[in-house]
């Protein structure tokens, strides 16, 4: 019986091992996802023409504005980002998809696939979706429209079922790989520096996939959806659960007598941690909107990816993220 139960831990070690290997050595063209496998943490940016994640909406007054090449020669050149984040298409994808269209054509044209030793990107492209629910053929066809782009990974925001994020899991997958994003493909090809069969081969959903080259990240950011964080952060197929700490604090802020806004700072510090101990529980990577103030608690806390807004503070809070990770 001994002899046995040593075989059988011999024969997982070195399955283990296989598949740490085989991870070490596949070439992935997003590499945040070796990041991901290998549990380090992650650290990125909103791109610099959307500072802030603003939904779409006019820039403010005070706003830099450049042409979408000189953003994306200031974007790549940041080596720092492990992924650039943008929100726009949150408020609505037909206000917002001619800057971001802008945007990645300019990056691609900057070089952002670099071609040596293999074909990478050194800083995926990250979007946020419209809800998808209760419209879900609609939320179905806004992922299409934004995968089309050339995008490495879409995020899901104000998230409430489990149903919810299993029809954007299935809209992020082509049918062919049990999804239902129809065969069109954009510009995505392109963008990816390969053939139409080749991008439709690449082009699925990691961790679901162990090939695939896009990655989910879902958002918590309502009293429903912590009512229901259990049961999101169980769906196969996301990369990323994340408490939606700016939106929360709206959520459990209110207005006293004189007109003024008041944090629950409590309820407000319980949500957040709701979240994170669902993905502890499931085993989910939990992502955070880290500023120079909170970074390294936050990582102490059990988050592992981060995005910080553009521009001095965001660089310094990635600087003490890396320092304290060794990365």
């Amino acid at each position: 019986m001994r002899s046995r139960s040593f075989i059988i831990a011999i024969v997982l070690t070195l399955g283990a091992l296989s598949l740490a290997v085989r991870a070490q050595t596949r070439q992935r063209l997003n590499p945040m996802i070796d990041l991901l496998e290998q549990k380090k943490p992650v650290f990125g940016v909103y791109w610099p023409s959307n500072p802030q994640g603003r939904r779409g909406g006019p820039p403010p007054v005070d706003a830099i504005m450049k042409a979408p090449a000189e953003w994306a020669k200031d974007a790549l050149a940041y080596r720092n980002a492990d992924f650039l984040f943008n929100g726009s298409m949150e408020g609505g994808v037909d206000r917002a998809i001619g800057g971001v269209t802008e945007f990645v054509k300019a990056t691609a044209d900057a070089g952002a696939l670099t071609k040596s030793p293999f074909p990478r990107f050194a800083h995926p492209l990250i979007v946020k979706a419209p809800k998808i629910a209760p419209d879900l053929t609609r939320g179905a066809a806004d992922i299409s429209r934004e995968l089309n782009l050339g995008v490495s990974g879409i995020m899901f925001v104000e998230t409430e079922s489990a149903d919810e994020v299993r029809a954007g899991i299935a809209a992020m997958r082509f049918k062919s790989k049990g999804g239902t994003r129809p065969d069109d493909v954009g510009m995505a090809p392109a963008i990816w520096g390969m053939s139409e069969a080749q991008y439709k081969q690449k082009a699925d959903l990691w961790p679901l996939n162990p090939d695939g080259e896009l990655v989910n990240w879902t958002i918590v950011e309502s009293k429903e959806g912590l009512a229901h964080v259990r049961e999101i952060a169980q769906v196969k197929g996301i990369g990323v659960l994340w408490p939606g700490a700016g939106t929360l604090r709206g959520v459990f802020s209110t207005t006293n007598e004189k007109g003024e806004r008041v944090l629950d700072q409590a309820g407000w510090e319980n949500a957040i941690q709701t979240v994170l101990s669902a993905c502890k529980e499931f085993h989910v990577p939990c992502g955070f909107p880290a500023t120079p103030a909170d970074i390294e608690m936050r990582m102490q806390q059990g988050f592992s990816v981060f995005v910080m807004n553009w521009g001095d503070a965001g660089f310094k809070a990635i600087d003490l993220g890396r320092a304290a990770s060794g990365r």
